[in-house]
């Protein structure tokens, strides 16, 4: 929560630039993912990768274990997407906020409200002019 405070409500603060610069929270998270994913191995698990069928699925996300697997999956990616919207909205001048919010809590529709507020507002020329280049990642 507070990498999205930072983006939400101080985008232009240099420690919000100086963090969502770096990779390191998004790599904390996958690593914490990846540890729980191990941890959730077991043949109940194996069946319903194996298996395509909603079914299996949804009796798989029904183990706390897996459903653990499932949460930090979507706040790694939900984080990540968020960052982009971050620095693409930084980049090109188009509002981010309602886009960061809706991302926050559901992270495809985010991306949607980005993509269309983006569409918009290159249709009106709201957005910079000039085009800055994103500021490179950083892993430390």
């Amino acid at each position: 929560m507070p990498f999205w405070g930072l983006m939400i409500l101080l985008p232009r603060w240099q420690w919000t630039e100086k963090v969502m610069k770096s990779l390191i929270p998004i790599a904390i998270l996958a690593a914490v993912y990846l540890f729980l994913f191990i941890g959730s191995l077991g043949s109940e698990s194996a069946a319903a990768l194996a298996s395509p069928e909603l079914s299996a699925i949804a009796q798989a996300f029904a183990d706390e274990k897996i459903m653990a697997v499932g949460w930090v999956h979507y706040l790694v990616m939900d984080l990540f997407v968020g960052r982009w919207i971050y620095w693409q909205g930084r980049e090109t001048g188009v509002w981010t906020v309602h886009s960061l919010i809706l991302c926050l809590f559901a992270g495809p529709i985010g991306l949607l409200s980005h993509l269309i507020t983006g569409a918009i507002t290159k249709q009106w020329g709201k957005g910079n002019d000039s085009t800055t280049e994103t500021p490179q990642t950083e892993i430390g």
